[in-house]
């Protein structure tokens, strides 16, 4: 499903254009696969096999490619931004796709899983409230942020340009915004030189308490 609107943030331009389809080419390879698929056991022997999961900002869906072989009976949706990914993601066949950006994204439905990987990293600070509240609503039960972590707000350069990466503690930040609402189950980092690596991510597996 293709829906344009008016991005907000110079940042979703970026992705959305030629360095988004750059991307794409650079981080195609089987072995984040295989990577995906050990992180994902981790994360769903703490919670099970969701039915549903949605992925905001999936490119051509290496998660979500992961995730079904652990569950093809998971129903999936991605929501990315950058339409050459979207249009790779399409072709998967069992994905609800929406070319659109997470900001922008309204739907009356809500999924088992919501999750962003290596996505809030590389919004505007001054548009993450608006992230959060979209993963929150869209969750039915869980709420897992696959991102770099630091305990306080600090802007990276990313290969050669500025104001495109930045690193903070979303999960805690999601957690203050809606207090007893929401509660950290589970947590994780992934180091570089680890038998299945995902380049120091940290994960945070999160439980929706209460709508």
């Amino acid at each position: 499903m293709t829906k344009k609107q008016p991005f907000k943030t110079d940042q979703e331009k970026f992705w959305a254009g030629k360095f988004g389809d750059e991307y794409i080419s650079r981080n195609y390879y089987d072995e984040m696969i295989v990577n995906n698929i050990a992180l994902f056991s981790k994360v769903f022997s703490k919670i099970g096999v969701p039915k549903s999961v949605i992925e905001f900002g999936p490119n051509i869906g290496l998660n979500l490619v992961a995730i079904n072989i652990l569950s093809p009976h998971t129903k999936f949706s991605g929501v990315e931004i950058n339409k050459s990914a979207y249009n790779e993601l399409k072709k998967l066949g069992y994905v609800k796709a929406y070319n659109q950006s997470l900001l922008n994204f309204k739907t009356g439905k809500k999924y088992d899983l919501c999750f962003t990987s290596g996505v809030l990293i590389h919004l505007d600070p001054s548009v993450l409230n608006t992230a959060y509240e979209v993963l929150f609503q869209h969750s039915k039960k869980y709420i897992l942020l696959i991102e770099y972590y630091n305990p306080t707000p600090v802007e990276i350069n990313y290969r050669g340009h500025q104001h495109k990466l930045f690193k903070r503690d979303f999960a805690g930040e999601l957690i203050d915004k809606y207090k007893s609402k929401v509660k950290l189950i589970d947590y994780g980092f992934v180091y570089h030189k680890d038998p299945f690596p995902l380049d120091d991510a940290t994960w945070f597996l999160l439980e929706k308490t209460q709508k």
